[in-house]
């Protein structure tokens, strides 16, 4: 079983943040396969959870621990599903990457991603893929942490649900061909900004 977790914040004052836009893209791929989310199994209590079956089953996540915690839910799927760490996808926000572009990585740091950071602790490993989304940074001056809560510019917003689109288009390139396969089609050229 392939698993595909979306980090964001619940609660309706964060639905439509920057920080959200791994709940976004979960919730597109579960619009497209007409999935419904449920609350996760009693050993993992704070997520939404929607299983897709077909030649190789897919489970879909938004853990509802807030994404600085987000480790604690996603550890616990991994667990009780006995998701191999090879078939699980995490999707996230990335800051450093400008608007709209897409990095794919098989492992690495959480590059300063604190929802990253939380999975790997809980995890014990950096070996698992991840698709980062770029939002951008916004003004320097800005606290970090501020500019992820805020929602998109009008600009941003026109070109949101394509970004949207194809972050749910890689996601499910990965379910079913992996995450080199994904690396491949979707990473920008060796121009852009290098995130682990």
């Amino acid at each position: 079983m392939k698993l595909i977790a979306g980090l964001g914040n619940p609660g309706r004052e964060y639905r439509d943040t920057r920080h959200n836009l791994g709940f976004l893209v979960i919730d597109e791929i579960a619009r497209r396969h007409e999935l419904t989310f449920a609350m996760g199994p009693s050993q993992v209590p704070e997520t939404f959870v929607a299983k897709k079956y077909g030649p190789e089953p897919v489970l879909v996540a938004k853990p509802l621990t807030y994404v600085n915690r987000s480790g604690d839910a996603v550890a616990a799927l991994v667990r009780y599903y006995d998701i191999a760490l090879a078939d699980l996808l995490v999707v996230v926000d990335e800051a450093a990457l400008p608007f709209g572009r897409l990095r794919a990585r098989a492992r690495g740091s959480a590059g300063g991603h604190n929802g990253l950071k939380s999975i790997i602790e809980r995890l014990g490993t950096v070996e698992f893929a991840r698709l980062r989304l770029g939002v951008g940074r916004g003004d320097p001056r800005r606290d970090l942490a501020d500019h992820v809560l805020t929602t998109f510019e009008p600009g941003e917003r026109a070109e949101l649900e394509g970004f949207i689109a194809r972050a749910a288009d890689a996601a499910e390139m990965f379910a079913v061909e992996g995450i080199e396969k994904v690396m491949n089609q979707y990473n920008p050229d060796a121009t852009g900004p290098e995130i682990d």
